[in-house]
């Protein structure tokens, strides 16, 4: 284990490590893939996305993390979009639903 020094902040480079280490394109084609068999009408939201993930095998867990920034990065590129809010069925919270652009 690396010891830290004093008032050095670990956590931003884990974090930045982490980030680097994930396939992009490939979640970006899952996601896309997930989406794309869903009723776009009622779209799917970040949590329902991670469970399907899940479910396929793409991801080990169906935390939220694991869809979430990647559909805020597909929204910025014009892919996806917003298309409403509901209550989530797994965590009775207000959320957004996402579905594919209509070009």
């Amino acid at each position: 284990m690396e010891k830290r020094q004093y008032g050095e902040s670990t956590t931003l480079e884990t974090r930045a490590d982490a980030n680097e280490s994930v396939n992009r394109d490939k979640r970006y084609r899952q996601i896309i893939e997930i989406l794309a068999k869903a009723d776009n009408k009622l779209g799917m939201s970040a949590k329902q996305i991670a469970v399907e993930m899940q479910k396929r095998g793409y991801v080990p867990t169906n935390e939220r993390n694991v869809s979430a920034p990647r559909l805020t990065e597909l929204c910025k590129k014009g892919i996806v979009e917003p298309i409403g809010k509901d209550i989530c069925n797994y965590t009775g919270k207000k959320v957004t639903y996402y579905a594919l652009r209509e070009v």
